[in-house]
């Protein structure tokens, strides 16, 4: 481990050229992380795009694989390059990673759907998308070890904490690009083709990004240590081979990056997805008010980067690891409450029972999207879980079908496998029974306007008594000839259905179509909403802004670029990573839409007592030595 320097060096001001290695650095990153995100937030068109061949759920299910491999490649690509630049430098691996990360989502943008060229679309997206994951694998242990060792002692902090906005600036900048595209050109024309236009932005990122990179030198440790020749032979098996090397990275793994990394994507994306998933905020909403949230917070890197200078790296990440265990459940009960207050008030009121055969309840862990869950419990649980309906479940007799009973309704589940062909028809039926039951409890759902052809009016009627329809009536009002064809595309009609007729009436019934949950747009706090996730911003800040100085602290630069990219990327591609799938698994396994925060809360605090225990201070450190 690096010594530690002479108490009472003061820190000298910033030059010219180290302000030029801060702004190459971050806004090179920021355009990784653009890069990065596009494929998250867009991913409902990419598989649209790159799967069309298949049915949507199982489109769903590879577009969740595609951009799971991002995240599990991350740690293979700090060790390929975390080792090439410990050993032919810094600078030019720094090159590589954005050449590789820019190209490949260029590509993306231009790379034509599985209608032109089959199979080979998704093959060729996959495959980008991995270089994507591995690219930004060495990204960051490039950026942060690369400013670091141009950083004055003193101020390392301060320096490495503008590489910390570049993830969120990089969230930010991707928000802002697609809102205002899809703005510009309207949502279908964005559906349709628009989609691809960030992708392809992402060019005169890159040819700024490698422009300013080229003009950069290499970092002074890294030309001293090479002068010196004692460069090492083997990185990987001296960083991580080797007790006394090995020790200190899994300690940085378990007392600060996993902590972080769960406050990081609990404060940002999982807090997204609890907005539009959870609470069935508008999905633009939901991101302007993320994107105000990180507007306002994202300085705050800057802010605890410098303080972690003054009074140590340790104690603000400490801090920041233990506020989040202490306020997450209020904290995300208070978003309930601003962002849905008819759900709040629905879910206090109203609590589901699901009686099931314990041995079909399966705890749904699916961080891929591949695993399927059939039985008749999970399928009820999984429910009321995507409707965010509290629910607890009651045993019942062995190899009984799961009901649900929500306030005086009882609505029978299904077993996907045992219903074979009639499976849609038994969810259609379910569901149906779940969202009535639901609506009639005072949850908030509307129901859209159904399409009805004249072939299947009799049976609409039949099937919705609910509705108080007059088959006669509707026959006698409004109604629309449209193509048969037509009809067909839109999934009204089979072909056999649509046979020997070139066009058909179709009648446009209110509040017949599909239910949805929603939150009233009128009813929405924005100034409360903004201000919970400006706080969760705000813990990201103190447990992300100090931690690339901590880490490039921690190991000798002779294997630190190898030495802090591997738990770095373990930490934020796996335990950060899982938090959405490992929540969602928790809160339909205990019929609670908080309960999943208890992986955060538990892993931060695991962090926090490790770290407290085990890790010393480093802000003191020669890195140079």
């Amino acid at each position: 481990m690096a010594n530690v320097a002479a108490v009472g060096s003061a820190p000298r001001g910033m030059t010219r050229e180290e302000r030029k290695v801060i702004f190459a650095s971050s806004l090179g990153t920021v355009f990784e992380w653009y890069d990065f995100y596009l494929y998250g937030s867009l991913a409902i068109y990419i598989g649209a795009t790159f799967f069309s061949q298949y049915p949507e759920t199982t489109r769903n299910i590879f577009t969740l694989l595609a951009f799971a491999a991002g995240f599990l490649v991350r740690p293979f690509g700090a060790l390929v390059f975390g080792r090439l630049g410990d050993l032919v430098g810094r600078k030019y691996t720094f090159l590589i990673t954005i050449l590789i990360m820019g190209s490949s989502t260029f590509l993306v943008g231009l790379l034509p759907g599985s209608a032109s060229i089959g199979i080979a679309a998704p093959i060729v997206l996959i495959a980008l998308r991995m270089l994507q994951g591995l690219a930004l694998g060495g990204e960051y242990g490039g950026a942060a070890t690369y400013v670091a060792e141009h950083a004055p002692h003193g101020r390392r902090g301060f320096y490495t904490s503008w590489i910390q906005t570049t993830a969120t600036l990089g969230l930010f900048l991707s928000l802002l690009i697609i809102l205002g595209i899809q703005s510009a050109m309207g949502k279908d024309a964005f559906a349709a083709w628009g989609w691809r236009i960030p992708f392809l932005l992402s060019s005169l990122l890159l040819a700024v990004s490698v422009w300013i990179r080229m003009k950069m030198n290499e970092s002074p440790a890294f030309q001293k240590m090479k002068e010196e020749g004692t460069q090492s032979k083997a990185p990987i098996s001296e960083a991580f081979g080797q007790w006394k090397n090995a020790k200190v990275a899994i300690l940085a793994l378990l007392g600060a990056v996993a902590g972080q990394a769960v406050v990081w994507y609990s404060g940002q994306f999982y807090a997204l997805f609890f907005l539009q998933n959870v609470l069935k905020v508008d999905a633009q909403d939901a991101n302007v008010m993320i994107a105000i949230a990180l507007a306002i917070g994202t300085l705050f890197f800057v802010v605890f980067g410098w303080l972690s200078d003054k009074i140590g790296r340790k104690p603000i990440i400490m801090a920041g690891l233990l506020l989040a265990v202490v306020t997450y459940f209020p904290l995300f009960k208070a978003m309930t409450q601003f962002g849905n207050p008819a759900l709040a008030q629905a879910q206090e009121s109203i609590r589901a029972t699901v009686t099931a055969d314990p041995k079909d309840c399966n705890f749904q862990f699916n961080p891929t999207g591949t695993a399927k869950f059939t039985t008749s419990c999970d399928i009820a649980t999984s429910t009321l879980t995507k409707n965010s309906v509290p629910y607890d479940v009651v045993a019942g007799p062995a190899g009984s079908v799961a009901s649900i009973k929500i306030g005086d309704a009882t609505i029978e589940s299904y077993d996907a496998v045992k219903a074979g062909d009639q499976a849609k028809a038994a969810d259609g039926k379910m569901q149906k029974g779940i969202n009535l039951a639901l609506q009639a409890n005072g949850y908030p759902l509307v129901r859209a306007a159904a399409k009805v052809p004249e072939s299947k009016l009799d049976a609409f009627v039949a099937g919705n008594p609910e509705l108080n329809l007059d088959a006669a009536a509707l026959r006698a009002g409004e109604k629309t000839m449209v193509p048969t064809s037509q009809l067909v595309t839109d999934k009204l009609l089979t072909a056999e259905e649509a046979a020997g007729a070139t066009e058909m009436a179709v009648y446009t019934v209110p509040n017949g179509g599909a239910f949805k949950m929603v939150a009233d747009p009128q009813a929405v706090n924005w100034t409360g909403m903004v201000a919970v996730l400006t706080i969760l911003m705000i813990y990201v800040t103190m447990v992300y802004g100090p931690i690339a100085a901590m880490l490039v602290e921690m190991f000798p630069t002779r294997i630190r670029y190898t030495g802090m990219s591997l738990p770095y990327h373990i930490g934020n591609g796996w335990f950060g990573g899982l938090l959405p799938a490992t929540a969602f698994a928790m809160s339909a396994a205990k019929g609670d839409i908080y309960y999943g925060l208890w992986y955060p809360i538990v892993i931060a605090g695991v962090s926090f007592v490790i770290g407290m225990i085990f890790l010393r201070e480093t802000k003191d450190t020669d890195i140079h030595a």
